[in-house]
């Protein structure tokens, strides 16, 4: 049979210590003196054992006055002439709570209380000299206020580790919700700029085709190739963030899925020629000496070049032009894209030339939340010899990054 341990809680313990202390030093008492003067218990003797004894179950929550309550019952027990070693326990482990919960000196003046005691008893003693009673009191003392010093001092560190330990799973708690919502903006910045610049596309063809059907069907038949492709690699990119999300994370290769590269600079070309597809000349223009961009960097380049062309797609007419500027420098990448304002044209369809319109101008932040995620700078504003103008810098190297950040803070 397995017997279930129980754990006491300290006011039960303390009652079942205080009924044990009195049960040995009564049988204690019963047993002749070893030493000639001292008697044995009767009934007087009986009642002052059980009231040295018990008030130990109150030591937890007034331990100051069940030291000094004890150790005057003591007293009382010795000068009655009883054997003080019947009830030395009770005074001893009371001493020991006063210094596991009060300061150090509040324990030594206890001491104090309780070797007078001691000392009263060797004073009345027959055939013990004193220097034995006050060499016992003093080191009885000692050793109980070390361990009780000890037992305060564990117990203080057991706090302070608890309240580190506290503040340390909050402040995980509180890492981990910011890094919910970081993850949240990313995953909405991507969905943002994928569905709108494709579905700007898809609706620009669209509507554009319902205006050319009869009187030019070739134009028409090219549109909705157009759509055709748009929507394709719309659905592939949405396949591939919905993959990432779906991924198991304890799997060391993220499951069996199997991912393509994010679109980076060298995607621009194709990018270009969708919107040229939609009816805007596009220029696309690279200068310096292409070389391998850290993914961050190329997929932010992408995306702010792919919003700005989405916006001149959205708000200018399809004779608008639109140059796209890639400039390699040592250091960093400087992207730009402008075009020239031509205004929509009020004779062709809302559906062929608007697209969908923007609700919040959530592209525009996410270009300035993706620029300052990896330590660049974006200036988005309308330029002074006419059109819209867009501006990116990326650092191209950590230690360019970490400059940067440093700056900012």
């Amino acid at each position: 049979m397995r017997w279930a341990r129980v754990r006491l809680p300290p006011p039960a313990l303390d009652a079942a210590l205080a009924l044990a202390f009195g049960a040995v030093s009564l049988l204690l008492g019963q047993k002749p003196p070893p030493l000639a003067g001292w008697h044995g218990l009767n009934a007087y003797g009986d009642v002052l054992t059980l009231l040295v004894n018990l008030p130990i179950a109150a030591r937890s929550r007034a331990p100051v006055t069940v030291i000094v309550f004890v150790c005057g019952m003591w007293a009382m027990f010795v000068d009655a002439g009883y054997w003080p070693v019947v009830n030395c326990l009770a005074p001893l482990l009371a001493l020991y709570t006063v210094a596991s919960l009060r300061s150090l000196r509040v324990a030594v003046g206890c001491a104090l209380i309780m070797s007078s005691v001691w000392w009263y008893a060797g004073a009345t003693a027959r055939e013990t000299s004193m220097v034995t009673y006050v060499a016992q009191s003093i080191l009885f003392s000692a050793v109980m206020i070390r361990f009780g010093v000890a037992a305060r001092v564990s117990a203080k560190r057991a706090d302070q580790l608890a309240a580190m330990a506290e503040r340390l799973r909050a402040e995980q708690e509180d890492r981990a919700r910011r890094a919910v919502v970081e993850e949240q903006g990313r995953i909405a910045r991507e969905l943002h700029d994928v569905v709108a610049h494709h579905m700007s596309v898809i609706s620009v063809q669209a509507g554009m085709a319902g205006y050319v059907f009869t009187s030019d069907p070739a134009t028409a038949r090219g549109a909705l190739r157009t759509i055709t492709a748009t929507t394709r690699e719309a659905l592939q990119e949405m396949r591939r963030m919905l993959q990432v999300l779906r991924a198991d994370a304890d799997e060391p290769d993220g499951g069996s899925a199997s991912y393509d590269p994010m679109p980076s600079v060298a995607a621009l070309g194709k990018m270009v020629e969708r919107i040229r597809g939609a009816g805007v000349d596009v220029d696309l223009r690279i200068t310096g000496e292409p070389r391998p961009l850290a993914p961050g960097v190329g997929l932010c380049a992408y995306r702010v070049v792919q919003e700005a062309l989405t916006n001149v797609l959205k708000h200018t007419s399809p004779a608008a032009r639109a140059t796209v500027l890639v400039d390699y420098l040592p250091h960093h990448l400087a992207v730009s894209v402008t075009d020239d304002g031509s205004p929509p044209d009020p004779a062709t369809p809302a559906g062929a030339t608007a697209g969908v319109q923007p609700t919040g101008g959530h592209g525009l932040i996410g270009m300035r939340e993706r620029a300052r995620l990896y330590g660049g700078t974006v200036t988005i504003g309308p330029r002074a010899e006419g059109g819209f103008g867009v501006h990116l810098t990326l650092p191209t190297s950590a230690r360019e990054v970490r400059d940067v950040q440093r700056r900012e803070d």
